[in-house]
């Protein structure tokens, strides 16, 4: 069956956790609910009661009609029977109702468990995982743990109401009660040898619908570029793949849960003829009384059911226990980006100094090695460089998304390693290349950063960029919807609503990456004069291609494979006709109408 599990390997963050950690965990989550636990524990016990009682009533009473027929003894023997019934069904109703509740508040404690460690997790989790599957792990595995927990305590129901009938049945006959549980160990040694196969399948069925999630999710996300390429085809073909064999991993699974209810089945059918063998010659021989022999016939139901669902519940809580490892080895992966201090974070002045550091994403692909910069406190720079020359990664580690593996970086001073992130990035305005917005209005998205902003706050912000004509231009202004990730505004709307997001924040140092590198003109020029009012006086950051950004700054970084080769001012850099000069050459020439006046520098 390995072709079946191609691609339905575990992820480098997957944990096997044994079955008693997995339990203790799980009991955890129930500690706060021990008031109606014990009320669902007592609504059991009374629940199995009432109907153990029941089919004793009727045993006795078709004794004692047997002996002496009476209508009166009849229609006692049928009220009381009702009686019980609703006692029966009035146990189990508050049963269920409060276990759904316990369960429901559990399973919401773990899914927002689960949630926090997504959140918690750094961005370099989410480019080596698909976030598809991370999303089937908060919602298909707590489900799959919801519905277990579920069968738990309908089982334990069950298996307190075998108890007590087993004790009724050995005090009234001894002997049709062994016969009655003989078949029982041969329940438990099923379920055991089903138990390490059904933890197997369980894991590949869960891995394989978290696949299945990711695809449709991707697909969904770039279904604009699949059609702009007309690749509709292709990706249904990759879809149907998926599918299929999504089709022979839930058949296997299938045929493994499937497998066993015949088998207990089987073994509960001999069970009962055994019981009705010798308890009719019992009858016979009168040695048993009709009622004695009622009683065990009407309790075989009620005796080998729940031994066939504990039985099988082994394997189907194999299940169970594999969703939660799955949930809990999403929370407990390891940080990548690791503080060894949480100390606060008072105003900065914006002092960002890199010393001999070295980073990678990847073991044996340096991008920064023994790299130093210093960037005084309100200074502005820019660095440019060809693709793969590590600008972006500068402002990923100083957004401090990612860790680096020798070397400092200090912010006024203070290692990164030992300040609070929140508070510190509370601090820091990031405008990138594609901005993300989220569903709902512009106004909601200027003041993502900063909720307990006013509304003239926002349309201030909004309308210092461009005087807001932008903002005119919008079908509702600030309460237009942006659709999903932005989708209803234009490339350029969506980074004048990230740039005015950045204003209204008010950050101590700033970050531009290439956020103008694909617009037009005209929204450039709006973006270009809201940049010189927030970088004045902060400490600013911007990777730009385009020469009107470059040249407003108070120095240029000019980079090259993870080094500064060149480093000085438009005019400086141009006069040394190096590195930066050739980049003019390449992409900045185009963009100025003094090209003209420069061109005389390159003769």
């Amino acid at each position: 069956m390995g072709f079946v599990m191609d691609g339905l390997s575990a992820e480098d963050y997957d944990r096997t956790y044994g079955d008693q950690v997995l339990i203790r965990r799980i009991t955890a989550y129930f500690r706060p609910h021990m008031r109606r636990i014990l009320i669902v524990a007592t609504m059991v016990m009374l629940f199995s009661f009432a109907e153990t009682v029941l089919p004793i009533v009727v045993a006795r009473g078709i004794d004692a009609l047997s002996a002496e027929p009476s209508l009166a003894l009849l229609a006692g023997i049928a009220l009381f029977t009702a009686f019980l019934g609703s006692l029966s069904w009035f146990f189990n109703y508050i049963r269920q109702l409060l276990s759904a509740r316990v369960i429901g508040d559990v399973v919401l404690t773990l899914r927002d468990d689960a949630f926090d460690a997504v959140t918690r997790r750094d961005l370099s989790f989410y480019d080596q995982y698909p976030s598809g599957k991370i999303v089937s792990r908060v919602t298909s595995d707590t489900q799959d743990f919801s519905n277990v927990v579920t069968l738990t305590i309908d089982l334990i129901s069950q298996l307190v109401l075998v108890v007590v009938l087993s004790v009724v049945l050995f005090v009234v006959e001894p002997t049709l009660a062994l016969i009655t549980i003989s078949v029982a160990p041969a329940f438990v040694i099923t379920a055991l040898v089903f138990r390490r196969i059904a933890r197997w399948t369980s894991r590949r069925t869960q891995r394989m619908r978290a696949q299945v999630n990711n695809i449709v999710q991707e697909t969904i996300s770039g279904i604009a570029v699949a059609k702009t390429f007309r690749q509709e085809a292709a990706i249904y073909n990759d879809f149907t793949q998926t599918n299929r064999l999504a089709y022979r991993v839930t058949l296997q699974n299938g045929l493994v849960f499937n497998t066993i209810f015949p088998i207990l089945d089987i073994l509960a059918g001999i069970g009962s003829a055994l019981v009705i063998f010798f308890g009719g010659l019992g009858v016979v021989g009168n040695t048993i009384s009709l009622g004695n022999w009622y009683l065990f016939f009407n309790s075989l139901g009620i005796f080998y059911f729940p031994l066939i669902s504990i039985a099988s519940f082994w394997s189907q809580f194999q299940q169970g226990l594999a969703a939660s490892e799955r949930v809990f080895a999403l929370i407990d992966a390891e940080p990548r980006v690791i503080q060894t201090a949480h100390e606060p974070v008072p105003e900065l002045r914006g002092e960002i100094r890199f010393e001999q550091l070295d980073f990678h994403y990847r073991a044996g692909e340096p991008i920064l090695k023994q790299f130093s910069l210093d960037i005084p406190a309100g200074q502005k720079i820019a660095i440019v460089g060809h693709t793969g020359a590590g600008k972006s990664s500068l402002i990923r580690l100083i957004m401090r998304f990612y860790e680096f593996q020798a070397g400092r970086l200090l912010i006024d001073g203070r290692d990164m390693r030992q300040i609070d992130l929140s508070q510190y990035r509370r601090q820091l305005g990031l405008v990138p290349q594609s901005p993300f917005l989220f569903s709902g209005t512009v106004a909601e998205n200027i003041c993502y950063g900063r909720p307990d902003a006013t509304l003239e706050q926002v349309e201030q912000a909004a309308r210092s960029i461009g005087d807001g004509e932008w903002l005119d231009g919008l079908p509702r202004g600030l309460d237009t919807d942006v659709g999903e990730r932005g989708g209803q505004l234009s490339l350029g709307q969506r980074q004048l609503v990230a740039l005015a997001r950045v204003i209204l924040q008010n950050p101590a140092i700033f970050l531009l990456d290439e956020a103008t590198a694909s617009i037009d003109p005209f929204t450039e020029s709006q973006i270009q004069t809201s940049l010189d009012m927030i970088m004045q006086g902060r400490t600013s950051i911007i990777i730009a291609h385009r020469l009107s950004t470059v040249r407003s700054v108070d120095r240029i970084i000019v980079m090259r494979q993870g080094r500064i080769i060149e480093e000085g001012t438009h005019q400086e850099l141009l006069s040394q006709k190096g590195h930066y000069a050739e980049l003019f050459e390449t992409y900045f020439r185009h963009q100025s109408l003094e090209y003209i006046e420069q061109v005389g520098m390159y003769s």
